[in-house]
Formats: C-alpha cells, sequence, structure tokens
C-alpha cells in the first residue's frame, strides 16, 4: 500500500474542483426532478427511485470492478453508506411526495435550508471555523426560509414541512459524506448509497401504504406496477443515468472541499428550478417565495464570496487525506481543520 499521511499538504486550493462539481450537479438534479415531477401521474414514486438505483447498479458495479484500485465493492464503510441512504430515502420521499401539492420552486426554496444545516452541522461535528461574517449570512438564509414557507398564512399547509425534514436529512448525509473524505473513492460512495436507497424504498413504501390510510390526492404514493414501462422507459433509464451522475458529482464536492464551503453553491439549484417549472410547468412562485429565496441566494452569495477570498489568501485547509489504497485499509479519517474567517 502506498499513501501519503493526512498531514501533507494538498495542492494549493481544492475550492474550484469542489465548486465546479457541485455546479454540475445542481444542473443535473434540476433535470432529475422535472422528469421526477412529469412522471409522477402514471408511476408511484417508489418505483422512480428503484429504477435510479437499478441503474446505478447496473453501470457502476462493472465499472468498479474493471477500474479495481481505489474503487470497490465491498468497502468497511458501509454502515456509513447505510446510514446515510437511510436518510436520504426516507427524505427524498418525503420531497417528491410534496411534488402534486406545491409548485417546483416552493418545495425547492424551502429545502435549501439545507446548505444552511450543512454549514451549521460542519461547524459543530467537523469542527470547522465559520466566523460572524458566515454565521450573519447564515442566519440571513435562514430568515429567507422561514419568509418562504410562510408559516402564518391562511394557505399554509403541513406538506410544505415534507421538504424542511428533507433539508435536515440532506445536510447530515453531506455531512457523513465529508466525513469519510476521500478515503472512499466517489464511485464507491455513489454505488452504496444509491443501491441501498433501492434496497430499502420498496419496504418503505409498503410499509406506507399498511399504516397510512392514503387519499387519492396521494396517488402517487400507491403501491401499484406502472403500466407505463414501455412507453416512459427512455425517460426512465434518462431518470436513473441523471440522478447517478449527479449524485456523484455532489457527493465529490463535498469529498474534496469544506462543506461550509460548498453548500452555499447548492443554491444555483433555485433559479433554474424556477424557470423550468415556468417554461414546462407554467408555475410562478408567490412574492414571499421570491424575497425568501432573494435572501437565500444573496447569503449564499456572500459565503462563497467569503470562501473564496479566503482561497486566495492561502487560507485554503488540508481538508482530506491524500491517498491511494488498496481496497479493505482505509486511511484513518482526517483531522478536522480550522479555516480564519478573514476580516
Amino acid at each position: 500500500m502506498t499513501a501519503i499521511h493526512p498531514h501533507t499538504a494538498p495542492p494549493p486550493s481544492r475550492a474550484l474542483h469542489g465548486i465546479a462539481c457541485a455546479e454540475i450537479g445542481m444542473l443535473l438534479f434540476v433535470v432529475q426532478d422535472v422528469l421526477v415531477k412529469s412522471l409522477l401521474d402514471t408511476h408511484p414514486l417508489w418505483h422512480l427511485i428503484f429504477v435510479r438505483s437499478i441503474i446505478t447498479l447496473v453501470v457502476l458495479t462493472p465499472l468498479i470492478l474493471w477500474l479495481g484500485g481505489p474503487h470497490r465493492i465491498l468497502t468497511p464503510f458501509w454502515k456509513l453508506h447505510l446510514v446515510r441512504a437511510t436518510l436520504l430515502a426516507v427524505g427524498f420521499s418525503l420531497f417528491y411526495a410534496a411534488f402534486p401539492f406545491m409548485g417546483l420552486a416552493e418545495v425547492t426554496t424551502i429545502f435549501f435550508s439545507a446548505p444552511l444545516m450543512t454549514a451549521l452541522l460542519a461547524a459543530v461535528v467537523l469542527r470547522e471555523t465559520i466566523g460572524i461574517h458566515r454565521t450573519l449570512s447564515l442566519i440571513v438564509g435562514f430568515v429567507g426560509v422561514v419568509i418562504a414557507m410562510n408559516p402564518g398564512s391562511e394557505g399554509f399547509s403541513w406538506v410544505a414541512i415534507l421538504p424542511l425534514i428533507c433539508a435536515l436529512s440532506y445536510a447530515i448525509s453531506q455531512i457523513l459524506a465529508r466525513q469519510m473524505g476521500e478515503q472512499e473513492s466517489t464511485l464507491t460512495m455513489g454505488l452504496q448509497t444509491i443501491t441501498f436507497m433501492g434496497l430499502m424504498i420498496l419496504p418503505l413504501g409498503w410499509l406506507t401504504n399498511q399504516f397510512i390510510t392514503l387519499g387519492p390526492e396521494f396517488h402517487h404514493l400507491r403501491m401499484a406496477w406502472p403500466t407505463e414501462l414501455a412507453r416512459d422507459g427512455h425517460k426512465l433509464i434518462l431518470l436513473g443515468l441523471v440522478g447517478m451522475m449527479g449524485w456523484m458529482l455532489l457527493t465529490r464536492a463535498y469529498q474534496v472541499a469544506n462543506a461550509s464551503l460548498v453548500a452555499p453553491f447548492d443554491y444555483t439549484y433555485m433559479p433554474i428550478a424556477i424557470a423550468v417549472a415556468w417554461i414546462f410547468f407554467d408555475e410562478m412562485p408567490p412574492t414571499t417565495t421570491w424575497v425568501g429565496m432573494t435572501l437565500i441566494v444573496g447569503s449564499g452569495l456572500y459565503l462563497g464570496y467569503r470562501e473564496l477570498r479566503a482561497a486566495r489568501h492561502g487560507d485554503d485547509p488540508t481538508n482530506v487525506a491524500e491517498a491511494t489504497f488498496a481496497p479493505g485499509t482505509p486511511m484513518p479519517p482526517p483531522t478536522p481543520s480550522d479555516e480564519p474567517d478573514l476580516p
């Protein structure tokens, strides 16, 4: 086994690497969610998530076996992958369950409390320093989330809580990815997480139908075999491929860069999703959503500015262990590092 110890300095800056992965991943997620929204009328939610997992398994398994090296099917981190998959399976089932009742912009804006939660969890769990400027930015962003939810209005529905729960599960899952760092390859992490999601999504759907009485408005949560498999086959395959690539890119972003750096760039999903929802679904968000979104995006852009400024000043920390290792012999966990908040 050849390895470079975690204390060895990494390349000068991994900020742009992480940001690029996050941005492309967000674009792919918009495509994925539009496909899901268009398919929910004829396909149960559980089936769509299961199909994505099967396609990931079919594509990544032979690729990992062929590449070898740090990519592996069996991993000592399988418990972390299982926890991460459970969080994501439950979270995104709730996220997509809200689609028929809310516009894509509204669901998305509420969900984007996730980067705020990720940055806060990074400070608490990973001991990443966020400083006073970033703390104030996070507060502003969270105020934007509350305004977007508009809990005091007559039109407020309990369904709005679903993407908020998804946001929390997503934030925790990204912290788990950050803890593994580059001890696990991106391909392995993608295979493990998405495959585990597929294994548990059908039992989750069955349990939901057994213990919850679902009215006709929740037809997308029914456990029924879809009748439009042949007609929608190409969409299902595209859904699986796009979802797989999006998850791997976003996982990679959180592996190579500070969670507090990557999280704000997740916000770019929102303007893209709003434009797509307007063009394809004729959805225009209410005023409260626009106000909340403005605060959230402004907060995210300022956080990104602070991080990039720190990187230009040479304060980009050693985030992960740079290592090549044989399957089954991962490096020890990377030592958390503090990042100063420039005045």
